[in-house]
């Protein structure tokens, strides 16, 4: 099984040795099956990342000049000028109210093949099918942990946000990595220029290390950027589903790219959040690298994941 460790990057060093053994590093993963890379195999018969994406391009190059480019980049500057606290206060009391529809997880599941995400470099296919990829590959590799099987397929289903019954709303209230609103803008947030017309970087009390919150004070207390995340969080938890803490800290904050890929933000993490973040990160590899052309049958999986939805959520939830 795959387990999370601190250690210090060594991979020039142990590259030989890992050819030799069982077990080696990469990141802060400790990988099963020889020395692996992010671009290699994941798992020895298992997940197999691809070197580029659907572009021709490294994953999440938001600078290689493709022709989502440009709409990538403008999806972030509006993001970063609009999602103020404020913003997201009012948006978590708008929606948290779950009273636009009633249907069950696999009704909306159907419902994003008419979502493409805009903020994504790396594909540009119909949403559902980004899901099935990701849970057939966790589950691959994780055969015996079905509820993050269960949270790969529902984990972006608060994209449905997009769509006229749930509101419309553009996209840059939807998609795209999200980072804490009431603290200051860490600089490994994707297009990080676009802060400088955000209203809250004028305001002081937003604009410090800790801003309005204390260093140890849990995630569950900061106020994250609006979005697909938090919208499926409040849904999973607001119906009472039995997914366990993990798989909601992989649902709200899968996007939060400056924590769980750049480290930032640490500071404001409990005990808790640090025991979810290794299971964050092994499910982002699978987030991230299962990206593809190559489709999943659906007809094929789909009583597997009916299953997982029974045992996990009532039939019908409130959205």
């Amino acid at each position: 099984m795959t387990i999370l460790i601190s250690q210090p990057d060594r991979r020039g060093e142990e590259e030989e040795e890992g050819r030799r053994s069982t077990t080696t590093f990469v990141d802060d993963l400790v990988l099963d099956g020889g020395f692996v890379t992010p671009k290699d195999v994941v798992k020895e018969g298992g997940f197999v990342a691809p070197d580029i994406n659907s572009y021709g391009n490294s994953f999440r190059d938001y600078d290689a000049e493709t022709e989502r480019q440009k709409t990538v980049e403008e999806l972030y500057r509006l993001n970063h000028i609009h999602q103020t606290y404020d913003f997201v206060k009012t948006m978590r009391e708008e929606y948290g109210k779950l009273d636009k529809i009633e249907m069950s997880i696999w009704e909306c599941c159907e419902l994003l093949n008419d979502v493409v995400d805009d903020s994504d470099p790396d594909l540009d296919e119909p949403q559902i099918e980004h899901l099935l990829q990701t849970a057939e590959a966790i589950r691959k590799d994780y055969p015996d942990e079905d509820w993050l099987h269960l949270t790969a397929l529902i984990h972006d289903l608060g994209k449905v946000l997009l769509l006229p019954s749930f509101g419309g709303l553009p996209q840059w209230a939807v998609v795209g990595d999200t980072h804490p609103l009431g603290c200051a803008f860490d600089e490994s947030i994707v297009h990080h220029k676009y802060f400088k017309e955000n209203p809250d970087a004028q305001k002081p009390d937003y604009n410090t290390k800790c801003g309005i919150y204390q260093e140890g004070c849990g995630l569950n207390n900061v106020l994250i950027s609006w979005g697909h995340d938090d919208y499926m969080y409040l849904v999973a938890k607001e119906n009472k589903t039995t997914l366990p803490s993990a798989g909601l800290f992989i649902i709200r904050y899968h996007s939060f790219y400056p924590l769980h890929k750049s480290g930032a933000y640490t500071h404001l993490m409990n005990e808790e959040d640090r025991d979810n973040l290794k299971w964050l990160k092994i499910f982002n590899k699978y987030d991230l690298y299962s990206k593809s052309k190559v489709r999943v049958d659906v007809d094929k999986v789909k009583p597997y994941y009916l299953s997982l939805i029974n045992k996990y959520f009532p039939d019908k939830l409130r959205w």
